[in-house]
């Protein structure tokens, strides 16, 4: 049997909300991998209620702790692409995903909306995985 839930744990990251019904930028919290190889970001979205907005996804990375040495992490440094984890206004109910394999300690997401002038529910996750220690926290910490 393959056992996933030990390998990794999970942070939130954009906690679920009704959404922005404008064109504020949703940032996600600061996830720290210390301990961890890798992060992959899930993001959900609800029903979407504008009939034109799409939505970009930035990921930032840094060793700073509260990322003041923030810096958009390159397309070499990504697995998978920002622009395959946007979605428009079409994607009610989807899950998209962008994962990291670079160097540096902590990550930022954010999701921004442009033309969005409905409800834009969505949340997003960071599960972290291949952790030095095993089993992971359960709940995660």
């Amino acid at each position: 049997m393959k056992d996933l839930m030990n390998k990794v744990d999970v942070k939130p990251v954009i906690f679920p909300s009704a959404g922005p019904s404008d064109n504020t930028a949703q940032v996600g919290q600061i996830i720290d991998r210390q301990g961890f190889d890798g992060v992959t970001y899930l993001i959900q979205t609800g029903t979407l209620v504008d009939a034109d907005a799409t939505f970009t996804v930035l990921l930032e990375e840094g060793n700073a702790a509260n990322l003041s040495d923030a810096a958009t992490v390159a397309a070499a440094d990504l697995i998978g692409t920002a622009a395959l984890a946007g979605f428009t206004f079409a994607d009610d109910n989807k899950c998209r995903k962008l994962g990291y394999k670079g160097a540096k300690r902590y990550t930022r997401l954010t999701i921004t909306p442009a033309n969005n002038t409905g409800a834009a529910p969505m949340s997003a996750v960071a599960v972290l995985s291949s952790g030095m220690l095993k089993p992971t926290a359960n709940p995660p910490v």
